[in-house]
């Protein structure tokens, strides 16, 4: 395991990567963030750290991109069930935990939904801020809500006139779902 520190608007960002697939990617003080002694030695000018921050970047601009490195993520089945749906929501879109719960099977399965959804170790890719409250709140960030609202103000769901300060409800009707 190796890893580096690339910069970004919203803070230094983690990115974790192995054998050439990306296993983490965390803004800084994000919660569940592994230890950065435990990634392994720090290698920013790897080839893959080189792509991410070359995505990253792209991505900061308001460019839609695509992942274009493998993911390795760790996980349990129901994390892995839950972060493959995340991937499923659209730039531009979000869903809800209940769409997720009932999207993998499990409509009873909320809670548990948004505890996997908190232990997202890919942030931006697996894109867990387009996850937000049945009442169209910006509920739970692992990385801030701040951050929340500014990816989803930057990838269009919300629009420019209906930011709100973090947590608080955004009126349903700036919000595009799925």
């Amino acid at each position: 395991m190796n890893h580096a520190l690339l910069p970004s608007p919203l803070g230094p960002i983690a990115l974790a990567f192995d054998a050439g697939a990306l296993t983490g990617l965390y803004f800084d003080g994000q919660k569940h963030q592994p230890l950065l002694a435990t990634l392994g030695p720090r290698h920013d000018d790897d080839p893959l750290a080189k792509r991410m921050a070359a995505l990253l970047e792209r991505y900061f601009t308001g460019e839609a991109v695509e992942l274009e490195v493998p993911l390795a993520m760790h996980g349990t089945p129901f994390q892995k069930k839950v972060w493959a749906a995340l991937q499923t929501i659209g730039r531009g879109r979000t869903s809800t935990y209940g769409e997720l719960a009932r999207q993998i099977g499990s409509p009873a399965a909320m809670r548990a939904v948004g505890a996997a959804v908190g232990r997202n170790p890919v942030s931006i890719f697996v894109p867990c801020h387009r996850v937000i409250g049945r009442d169209g709140s910006l509920t739970g960030y692992a990385g801030g809500l701040e951050r929340k609202q500014h990816l989803l103000a930057l990838e269009g769901a919300l629009s420019a006139g209906s930011l709100t300060l973090p947590g608080m409800p955004v009126p349903l009707a700036t919000l595009e779902t799925r």
